[in-house]
């Protein structure tokens, strides 16, 4: 069997709504833009990648601490953060059927890069110069608006704030800001030495101008992160040390190695030491960030330290001193993840004589369901019991089993392969040793990946299984 078809994003999505994967958020309203929803089979693996996210970055360490931080957060820390100030893209506007447009990404499409730390009068010099290579996406037209910055954080109301003097409070524009403000409550109640982390998995809003590309550019998203406390300029060894772990776990979750790549940023902001991102080569969208891991020297606890007038500095038990401690930070998109995942996964294969069929090679641990059980026949009482009998004891052990008696056998398989099932159990007339005695209490595991079937016995399958 070979993959000699083109996977696209166009395929992906297809597959991921057909088979209860993703859906469009307020779909049956006609869909709400940036916005998506994880249908039965999606939640499955999204929990999953959670779960290995977490078992790695908090349970496989010693001296790594979770925390879940409340999604409102008082003003202040976005003014810390610099997310009220400094937190915009550069958007313009299409003056002939007003469709936005995000400057800079129009601006890297056409090979001209824009720096995130550029001006408005910088980012228009750009825009300007390339006016004639830029459409609008919705009506075809060249005519914008200058570009100006639009500020990406979601204002929510907490409260009555009508009455003069209140102030907003915003939906997290990310999630570490919650890691920070817990910082001090860690060290006071955990007493770790350094170096020390904390992991978090919350949720984060954007006004994305223009949410595109499925899970990749959304309004609302999770975000994985850690941050790892160490002293100052004790921080280079530590930093190849996080980038090497993160990238090696990609891997180890079944990402085709060929497919990621590090790449370094060219611009740092004025904080920063250092700055790398974890790329994949997306189908139909190529190579692009999927996680960034990121040396943000004292910046972060220096700023929450200046606006809350809490002394966050670290007392060293060793030395006896007093010194705010540098953060080496991971941070990744858990839909840009999943997004990852299921186009490394995607196979179309060649079986010959004009048949294919579609599979998700997803790795064991990541797959929706562990097994399918299924009867040959589902108006077979004595199969059908059996059957039930096995998903039992299979359900008891995995949790995550599938009963699947729709359509013929072949059709179960070919629906399973689309989900990702590593393995198909089938109960047969075999199993109740009505053809073979030496077959009875066995059963057929048809493999995913390879398409092989063999006999194995009921009391074995566990084993077999893990």
């Amino acid at each position: 069997m070979t993959n000699d078809t083109e996977t696209t994003m166009d395929k992906i999505t297809s597959l991921a709504k057909r088979r209860g994967f993703v859906f469009p958020g307020s779909d049956i309203y006609g869909g709400q833009a940036g916005v998506f929803d994880y249908g039965p089979h999606g939640v499955e693996l999204l929990n999953n990648l959670k779960r290995l996210w977490w078992k790695a970055n908090v349970y496989d360490k010693e001296s790594v601490y979770g925390v879940d931080s409340g999604m409102f957060k008082h003003p202040r820390v976005w003014d810390a953060s610099g997310h009220t100030s400094g937190f915009s893209d550069p958007l313009a506007d299409c003056r002939e059927c007003g469709a936005r447009i995000r400057v800079d990404k129009e601006l890297e499409a056409v090979g001209v890069t824009a720096d995130e730390k550029m001006s408005e009068a910088e980012i228009n010099k750009l825009f300007d110069a390339q006016r004639d290579k830029i459409v609008c996406p919705k009506c075809g037209q060249k005519d914008f608006t200058p570009a100006r910055a639009f500020n990406l954080l979601v204002q929510s109301n907490l409260g009555d704030f009508t009455s003069e003097g209140g102030e907003p409070v915003y939906l997290p524009g990310e999630a570490c800001q919650g890691i920070y403000l817990n910082y001090k409550n860690v060290v006071d109640t955990m007493s770790p030495k350094l170096p020390f982390g904390m992991a978090q998995i919350g949720k984060a809003f954007r006004n994305e101008i223009s949410p595109r590309n499925w899970l990749f550019r959304t309004r609302e998203f999770e975000q994985a992160d850690t941050q790892t406390f160490v002293k100052p300029n004790e921080n280079k060894d530590k930093f190849e040390q996080i980038k090497q772990e993160r990238m090696d776990w990609y891997e180890s979750i079944g990402i085709n190695p060929d497919n990621l790549r590090f790449k370094q940023h060219d611009n740092l902001v004025f904080y920063a030491s250092d700055a790398w991102d974890i790329e994949y080569n997306y189908p139909s969208l190529g190579w692009d960030e999927l996680e960034g891991i990121h040396d943000r020297t004292d910046y972060d606890l220096k700023q929450h330290m200046e606006f809350s007038g809490t002394d966050l500095r670290y007392l060293d038990p060793e030395t006896n001193e007093r010194y705010i401690p540098w953060i080496l930070e991971t941070s990744v998109g858990l839909g840009r993840m999943f997004a990852a995942v299921m186009a490394d996964a995607y196979v179309e294969e060649d079986l010959g004589e004009g048949k294919t069929r579609t599979v998700l090679k997803l790795h064991p641990d990541l797959a929706p369901y562990r097994v399918a059980v299924s009867p040959l026949l589902k108006n077979k009482p004595q199969l059908v019991e059996k059957a039930r009998e096995v998903f039992t004891m299979l359900k008891s052990e995995f949790g995550n089993v599938a009963w699947d008696d729709n359509g013929n056998v072949g059709k179960r398989y070919r629906r399973q392969d689309e989900i990702g099932t590593p393995h198909c159990i089938v109960i047969d007339f075999e199993t109740l040793g009505e053809e073979n005695e030496s077959l009875k209490d066995t059963v057929t595991v048809r493999d995913r990946d390879t398409g092989q079937q063999q006999r194995v016995a009921i009391d074995e399958l566990t084993a077999y299984i893990k």
